[in-house]
């Protein structure tokens, strides 16, 4: 959310078409078989002046109806996904089925929502965080959500990090003499800190 606040007031300074935001998507998730980038989202939508600034992500005047439905089926729901705002994973999680790239979908939703700035995923290639809490390891978003980041951290893990490799437009982006903000992770600073790992 404070990264989305920088860009917000950013793109009040500088033209648009000049930044480039490289997006975290280590905490990308799957809900109801839908592929969520909860993080790319958010600064689709801060971009476009779609966002809920009150919550700091989803759409201003979201409605939620689906999520209360799906109950039915799946259980209370703890991830909050908005009407709206579900057209977009299911569009996400389709192309992605078609074989089409994050980084290309990334573009291609930016577009739809008429977003000048360039939103590019930190990689094509899957990453996840993952936290080693007393009960053994989960999600991400299981801990900082659902958990609201209770659990004791004792151990964090990055599945896939290793094999990743970066975007390809990313040095190109550095190179550009155009402006580049890389979304920081400030809840990820913040368990580093429980487990003592900052200098």
């Amino acid at each position: 959310m404070g990264a989305a606040k920088f860009i917000r007031g950013l793109v009040r300074r500088i033209d648009p078409a000049r930044l480039t935001v490289i997006v975290n998507t280590g905490d990308d998730e799957t809900f109801y078989g839908l592929h969520v980038s909860p993080d790319i989202d958010t600064v689709t939508y801060t971009l476009a002046g779609a966002v809920n600034r009150t919550q700091g992500w989803g759409l201003e005047g979201e409605s939620f109806n689906v999520l209360p439905a799906l109950e039915r089926f799946y259980g209370k729901p703890w991830f909050g996904l908005g009407d709206r705002d579900l057209a977009t994973h299911l569009y996400r999680t389709e192309r992605m089925r078609q074989g089409v790239s994050l980084s290309r979908i990334t573009s291609e939703i930016a577009q739809a929502f008429n977003v000048k700035s360039r939103i590019m995923p930190m990689s094509d290639d899957r990453v996840r965080t993952r936290v080693r809490i007393d009960a053994g390891w989960i999600d991400f978003q299981d801990y900082f959500v659902r958990q609201q980041c209770r659990p004791v951290v004792h151990e964090l893990a990055f599945d896939g990090v290793t094999l990743a490799r970066p975007h390809v437009g990313i040095t190109a982006a550095l190179r550009s003499g155009g402006v580049v903000v890389a979304e920081m992770r400030a809840d990820l600073i913040r368990a580093k800190l429980l487990l003592g790992w900052a200098s």
